[in-house]
C-alpha cells in the first residue's frame, strides 16, 4: 500500500472507507519498545527502500521509533534478523549473502554461461 509519503510499503495500512479513519504502521505495532507511530514518520522511514532492495522472505525487520527531546527529532532504527535462526543481519539492504539460495542459482547460471563461452569467470 502507498504510504502518506507516496512510497510502497507492505507494513503500512490505511482505511478511509465509509467514514473510517485508520492509518497504521503494522511493523511498529510488533515492537512494544517503540514509541507511537505518526504519519510523518513515513517520510524518514528506510523500510520501503529496504524492501525494494532486498525482498528476502527469511528476513524479519524490527522498527524502533525513539522520540527525541520534547517529541522533536524522532529517530527510526531498523534492525534485521533471520527468521530461521534469529541471527542478526548486518546490512538489511543486502541480506545474508552466504545462505541465499537465489544468489547460489545466479552464481551457477554465471558459471554455466562462462563455461559455454570458454572464458574464465570474472571475480
Amino acid at each position: 500500500m502507498k504510504t502518506p509519503d507516496g512510497r510502497e510499503c507492505r507494513y503500512y495500512y490505511e482505511d478511509f472507507h465509509r467514514g473510517r479513519d485508520v492509518q497504521e504502521c503494522r511493523l511498529e505495532q510488533e515492537n512494544p519498545k517503540s514509541a507511537k507511530w505518526l504519519t510523518d514518520d513515513c517520510r524518514r522511514c528506510p523500510v520501503p527502500e529496504i524492501l525494494r532492495a532486498n525482498n528476502d522472505p527469511d528476513m524479519k525487520l524490527i522498527l524502533t521509533i525513539r522520540a527525541g527531546f520534547m517529541g522533536f527529532f524522532r529517530r527510526l532504527d531498523v534492525t534485521a534478523v533471520s527468521r530461521t535462526d534469529g541471527a542478526p543481519i548486518a546490512d538489511p539492504y543486502v541480506g545474508r549473502l552466504k545462505d541465499s539460495p537465489q544468489l547460489d542459482l545466479f552464481r551457477k547460471a554465471l558459471e554455466e554461461i562462462n563455461d559455454d563461452k570458454g572464458d574464465t569467470p570474472r571475480p
